[in-house]
């Protein structure tokens, strides 16, 4: 900048002025917005849930739980199968011919048949479990996928796992199954799965996989209208008027190619960050740049000076 152009910018203004309460204008805008927010709070306010846990599960729905074992068990729950970051068992999201999910490898190894239902059900009070898990443990890997699979099977058929009558073609399964079923519903299995890893109680990836492997917690989903063609959107409990900005994440699961697509997240991932950037280049865009002259706004708000000085 010349020495100039610096006089220029530092030289005293001589245009027309007008009296401005810059008080007064924060105190309106603060008591409007403020309206707004309670207004809007009572009417789309998210809903204050309380956190869902294993124990809610294992006594509201005892056979989605027992159902949800079983499939850990035999290994075709969706943490089993995820792959990267918890497991090796798929490839995951790719874009394009780009591996992402695989790329970015095991960072929290999750072994589901045997963190969610082997390990925690070393602490069960009931006698049987002992001898279900030597049982289990003393079997060749196909034989224990036989027992899981044949038992899941005969509670899908059932539809009930209080239906189906114990049998020595599902080996320990029944008997693994109750007793994990009894250290949740005693709240034991909400403190083994969150402090498995750390001391304290504060990693619930566990739990949540758990949790999203059985139709409970999907159906609480449902219920509140959070599936992705309902729209729904709902902030941390307490919070209001709810994660209003996730409707742009929500519209493209709801279009297609994304709606039908087994890799959504990332495509739409980069859908947004292409829109990101369009967001930070948007001075620099071809006539993208020009619509502020095009579309003159700046004139109303400030029509009074335009009339006043016949521009």
């Amino acid at each position: 900048m010349s020495h100039k152009e610096r006089n220029v910018d530092l030289a005293k203004w001589s245009g027309p002025k007008r009296p401005y309460d810059l008080v007064k204008e924060f105190v309106i805008a603060l008591l409007v917005v403020s309206v707004l927010v309670a207004g809007l709070a009572t009417l789309f306010g998210s809903p204050d849930q309380k956190a869902v846990t294993l124990q809610d599960w294992a006594k509201k729905a005892p056979s989605d739980f027992i159902a949800t074992t079983t499939g850990e068990l035999a290994g075709t729950t969706i943490s089993a199968a995820y792959g990267a970051p918890y497991n090796d068992a798929s490839e995951g999201l790719s874009l394009g011919p780009l591996k992402l999910q695989k790329w970015a490898g095991v960072t929290i190894p999750v072994d589901p048949k045997y963190d969610f239902v082997i390990e925690p059900l070393a602490y069960s009070k009931d006698s049987a479990v002992p001898i279900a898990l030597d049982q289990w443990n003393g079997a060749s890997a196909n034989q224990q996928l036989t027992w899981a699979t044949d038992y899941a099977s005969a509670i899908e058929k059932a539809g009930d796992s209080s239906k189906v009558t114990s049998s020595n073609a599902f080996g320990p399964v029944p008997a693994m199954s109750a007793g994990l079923l009894a250290l949740a519903q005693d709240g034991n299995l909400d403190g083994l799965l969150t402090t498995s890893d750390t001391p304290y109680p504060s990693d619930f990836t566990k739990p949540i996989l758990f949790l999203a492997d059985g139709g409970y917690l999907d159906e609480l989903g449902a219920a509140q209208h959070l599936h992705g063609d309902q729209w729904g959107m709902m902030n941390e409990t307490g919070s209001y008027p709810g994660q209003s900005w996730l409707w742009l994440f929500s519209l493209w699961y709801n279009v297609e190619p994304f709606k039908s697509s087994e890799n959504a997240d990332a495509q739409i991932f980069f859908v947004l960050f292409l829109l990101n950037l369009g967001f930070i280049f948007m001075p620099k865009l071809p006539f993208i740049n020009r619509l502020p002259r095009l579309i003159p706004i700046h004139r109303l708000i400030w029509r009074r000076y335009y009339r006043e000085n016949n521009l």
